[in-house]
């Protein structure tokens, strides 16, 4: 069987799933957990506790901003000790809310029984009560960039759906989060699967999963034939080859439907694709089936010199150097700590920084792999240009916006960018396209937005 896999670029890092065979177990409850107010793409959200008050578990304690926005709850019960500022995973410091654990009381509509609930069984799920309880549970994408969910099953009038891919890629090199979570939780996985199809008025789902993850497509391809065979949906389980960024959802589009989404700002949808991570057909489950907002998720604390790295269910709010501590605490040497993997992770300057929505690891790279080579001069050998999925060229990308050439970084479509770092990870000068390529990104983006103000 030939194996499918996006057309454009794309490398190929060293497998390093070291966590792969290591059932999640659920960690300790932090002494005091942070709750930064900005764990989605969007207006931050507002906070509706003041210091003081008592707050249980799946207690509101923001209220979305904006549109485009998410509400946050707590992971733990105890007392708002402040409403502060903290260092995030960006390495700035941002509004948060701090509470002191106290117990683990959770509020009493929250549904925490283990009984698998099914579609059929609740007639008033309609597409748009599925929306509004996506939406006020606060479920954001759960592997990228933390869109909010239900503004994706509402497409514009100009856009028409017509199948929901499901992300189970998982294509960073060290990363298994997403693959216990298909082994563990496949049942609520596909339920979460058809509550999305029901809200996006779909009858078709695909689910990608790369080929390093057999046991995963073959328990996925079982459960589909089974949920889903004789009724009116069709599901088909993708197996795909291993290729880096095939997670990103235009490379995902690409390859399992074949169809190429143009240049931002057109999204998925505009080729008739709906794509949702796997953890947030998880989370879609949770909220419709068991009314739990979004305040825990699944984690993988990794590295090769950690002792017993592992894939965590974790409370957001829990700081990182609790679970690293919970894998035998740093290595000797240089390290460097990653939210995320070492792709598209971003390096941390304190271990004290949270779990939020979006963290599906924590990776700890140690000497060699935590030390940058330094860059000698490009020796144009195009090799960026090759690597890059989204057909862009890196270096001219990187050295203009080195050169704050913003006019010209704008006109070589600097904003298609999606940051997977293939260019970087490919360049044998070891030159820092993907730092210079963000910063004229991020530059490019607000002079658009000052624009379009006007």
């Amino acid at each position: 069987m030939k194996l499918r896999t996006f057309r454009i670029g794309g490398v190929h890092p060293d497998e390093n799933k070291l966590t792969n065979d290591k059932v999640t177990v659920a960690a300790e409850l932090p002494k005091q957990a942070i709750f930064p107010l900005s764990q989605h793409i969007g207006a931050p959200a507002k906070p509706v506790v003041a210091k003081g008050d008592k707050v249980k578990v799946g207690t509101l304690l923001a209220e979305a901003g904006g549109f485009v926005s998410a509400p946050i709850y707590s992971s733990v019960s105890g007392t708002v000790l402040k409403i502060d500022s903290a260092i995030d995973a960006t390495g700035y410091r941002k509004p948060v809310i701090i509470i002191k654990v106290e117990g683990d009381e959770w509020e009493e509509t929250i549904d925490r029984s283990d009984k698998l609930e099914k579609v059929e069984d609740h007639p008033e799920l309609t597409p748009e009560e599925i929306v509004e309880r996506v939406k006020r549970a606060g479920v954001t994408g759960m592997g990228g960039a933390g869109f909010p969910t239900f503004i994706k099953l509402c497409p514009p009038p100009t856009a028409k759906a017509e199948c929901v891919i499901i992300n189970a890629v998982e294509c960073e090199p060290y990363i298994t989060a997403d693959f216990r979570l298909m082994m563990e939780k496949s049942d609520e996985i596909l339920v979460g699967l058809e509550l999305l199809m029901i809200a996006a008025k779909v009858t078709t789902g695909y689910i990608g999963i790369e080929d390093n993850k057999p046991a995963a497509i073959e328990l996925l391809t079982k459960k589909c034939a089974e949920k889903f065979g004789g009724s009116k949906f069709s599901v088909e389980v993708v197996p795909l080859a291993k290729k880096y960024p095939q997670g990103g959802e235009k490379q995902l589009v690409d390859a399992v439907i074949r169809r190429q989404v143009p240049a931002p700002p057109a999204i998925p949808v505009n080729v008739g694709a709906i794509v949702q991570n796997v953890g947030t057909a998880y989370a879609v489950y949770e909220a419709v089936m068991k009314n739990k907002p979004l305040f825990e998720r699944y984690t993988t604390v990794t590295g090769k010199q950690l002792k017993n790295p592992g894939n965590f269910l974790v409370r957001m709010g829990t700081p990182m150097s609790q679970l690293i501590n919970a894998c035998g605490g740093l290595p000797e040497g240089d390290n460097k700590i990653l939210a995320g993997g070492p792709m598209m992770g971003k390096a941390l300057t304190s271990t004290e920084v949270p779990i939020c929505k979006g963290t599906n690891s924590v990776t700890v790279l140690t000497d060699d792999d935590a030390r940058r080579k330094e860059p000698d001069p490009c020796i144009r050998c195009a090799k960026c240009v090759g690597a890059c999925p989204m057909g862009l060229e890196p270096y001219l990308l990187a050295t203009c916006s080195a050169k704050k050439m913003w006019d010209k970084v704008e006109q070589e479509d600097i904003t298609s960018c999606i940051e997977c770092g293939s260019c970087q990870f490919t360049c044998p000068a070891h030159r820092p396209l993907l730092d210079n390529i963000r910063l004229g990104k991020t530059t490019v983006m607000g002079i658009i937005r000052a624009r379009n103000a006007k």
